[in-house]
Order: structure tokens, then C-alpha cells, then sequence
């Protein structure tokens, strides 16, 4: 017992000695520290998502054989020729893009306002109420609400009943009348597809929009109320440059998830596909494993355009 207690009384200060000698190497050097520290999740974004990445974009490259349907693995451009040339493949990727612009477009609209009464005018308790409710319909199954969604919008759902009792059914018939958007009912209908997006990315745009908007100085605010500026020239000149921030990381959010997209075109709207649709038939249903990844990359692009479009204008200029 003695040499066991003679010999822990002779690791323990050897023990303590490499730890204070690590500690010491590891201040000196904070780089390599945050280096070491960085290197687990770096290791899995690169392998798992920027891999899984490449590995689409090189099957994209790749080519399906007309006889056997089998994916032929050689650098070509027959599957990009396929997508831009065949009319129906252009309307799709034409509907999906017309789609997401409507949704950001709808919801920076919405989300201003809400935003702004958000940041600028709530009490703190009225402000946490206002977070919970634009948060709580996020803890909320998706299909669900998707579901959900589609018993309200049909055509003895309770949106038309509501309408009905209200005197508006007009309105309703004259919306489902209209070429391009109208149908059978609101839930057959690109009208119902799109409240149905913009209910579920609108908190994506709120909640950036209004971290964007509580970082505007009051004192610009009332100083360019004494330089004699209305409220519309504060808004344009002052406030909407500097939550332009907020506004870009939102539509990113809402452009992006509605490109992607495939559950809800698959469950409300009008019969037509989407990207997200076509990504999913032909991997799943139609095997053309090139084609699908040739659909992913769509969205990829465009969302790297709008990403540079919106640094051009200043949208980051602030963060």
C-alpha cells in the first residue's frame, strides 16, 4: 500500500506538470488552439456535405443510356443539353423561380411591419409574445400543417365557408377564374400553393428582419426627422439601407427553401412540377440519377447569383 501511495504521490505532480506544460503550449499558440478546436466540425462539413456536394455536381456530368437506363459514368454535357432545351424541363425551373419570387416577395411585405412594431415600438413583454407566436408555428410538425393546410384551403373548407359568411365569396370565385393562378378550388390552385409557402417561411423572414431593425439607431431616426424628412423618406433613406441585412439573410431563407421545395407542391396547388418535385421523381420513381443532380444544381446557382446580385447592392455591407 505504501509503494501504491508512493508511487500516485510521484505521477500526480508529473501529471500536473504536463497539464500546466499543455496549458502554456496551448496559450502561446491560440491559432493552432482554435485550429484544433475547428478541425471535428470542419472535418464533417467537409466530408459529409461539401462530399455529398461534389459528389452530386460530378453526377450531373454523367449521362443515362437510352437502351439499358443505366447511368454511364463519363464526363459529358448531355444531361445539362437535356435540361435547358426540353420546353417542359425550361417551364419547370421558369414556374419554380416565378414561385419563390412571389413567396419572398409576399413575405418581406408581411414581415416588414411585423418586424418593425417588433423592434421599434413593443413593451419587452409584448415583444416575447410576439417571438413565441411567430415561433410557435415552427415547433409544429411540417405535414401537418401542410395537411392541415389542405382541409382549409378546399373547397368546403373553412377559408371558403369564412369568405362565404362574410360576403366575399365573389372575391374568392373571381381569384379562382383567373388564368394561371385560379383552379378547381384553392387548394388545387398556385393561389393556394403560395399562401400555403408563405405561411411557412414567413418566421424565416421575420426573425432576421427584426434582429436587422433593432440595430437601427433611434438617433438616426430622429435625426433625420429634424432635418425636415417625412416618414416615407426616413423609411427609404434611412431605414430600409440599414435592415437590408436582415432583409437578405430572410429571402435567402424564403427563396431557397421554396426552390427546393417538393412536399407542398406535391400536396396543394395545381397539378405541375417543381424542381423539388422533378429531384425526387427521377431519382426515385425514374432512376435518371444525372438529371436529378442536374435539377439540384439549379437551385444551387441560383441562389449564388442572388447571393452576389445582393452583395452588389450593399445588402452585407452592414454585417
Amino acid at each position: 500500500m505504501r509503494a501504491m501511495a508512493s508511487a500516485a504521490a510521484t505521477i500526480e505532480p508529473g501529471a500536473r506538470a504536463l497539464g500546466r506544460g499543455l496549458s502554456t503550449f496551448f496559450y502561446r499558440r491560440s491559432t493552432f488552439y482554435l485550429l484544433l478546436l475547428l478541425l471535428p466540425p470542419l472535418l464533417w462539413l467537409g466530408t459529409v456535405y461539401l462530399g455529398s456536394l461534389f459528389a452530386l455536381l460530378l453526377q450531373s456530368f454523367y449521362a443515362i443510356d437510352e437502351f439499358t437506363a443505366t447511368v454511364v459514368p463519363k464526363l459529358t454535357l448531355e444531361t445539362y443539353r437535356q435540361l435547358i432545351t426540353h420546353p417542359a424541363n425550361v417551364d419547370i425551373i421558369l414556374r419554380t423561380l416565378a414561385m419563390a419570387i412571389a413567396v419572398t416577395l409576399a413575405c418581406a411585405v408581411i414581415a416588414f411591419p411585423i418586424a418593425n412594431y417588433m423592434a421599434r415600438y413593443a413593451s419587452p413583454r409584448m415583444k416575447a409574445f410576439f417571438y413565441v407566436g411567430v415561433m410557435l408555428p415552427m415547433w409544429t410538425s411540417y405535414l401537418v400543417k401542410v395537411y392541415a393546410w389542405r382541409l382549409i384551403l378546399a373547397k368546403q373548407g373553412i377559408l371558403n365557408w369564412g369568405l362565404t359568411a362574410v360576403g366575399l365569396d365573389g372575391v374568392l370565385e373571381t381569384a379562382l377564374t383567373t388564368p394561371v393562378i385560379g383552379g378547381p378550388s384553392l387548394a388545387s390552385s398556385y393561389l393556394g400553393m403560395f399562401i400555403v409557402f408563405v405561411y411557412m417561411w414567413l418566421p424565416f423572414m421575420i426573425l432576421p428582419l427584426a434582429a436587422a431593425l433593432e440595430r437601427v439607431p433611434q438617433s438616426l431616426i430622429q435625426a433625420s426627422a429634424d432635418l425636415g424628412a417625412r416618414p416615407r423618406q426616413t423609411f427609404w433613406g434611412v431605414v430600409l439601407p440599414l435592415a437590408l441585412p436582415g432583409l437578405a439573410a430572410g429571402s435567402v431563407f424564403t427563396f431557397s427553401l421554396t426552390l427546393g421545395d417538393y412536399i407542398i407542391p406535391s400536396v396543394v396547388g395545381a397539378p405541375g412540377y417543381f424542381i423539388g418535385m422533378m429531384v425526387y421523381q427521377q431519382q426515385g420513381t425514374a432512376g435518371n440519377i444525372p438529371l436529378a443532380a442536374a435539377f439540384s444544381v439549379v437551385p444551387i446557382v441560383l441562389i449564388a447569383i442572388y447571393l452576389m446580385l445582393a452583395k452588389r447592392m450593399g445588402a452585407f455591407d452592414a454585417l
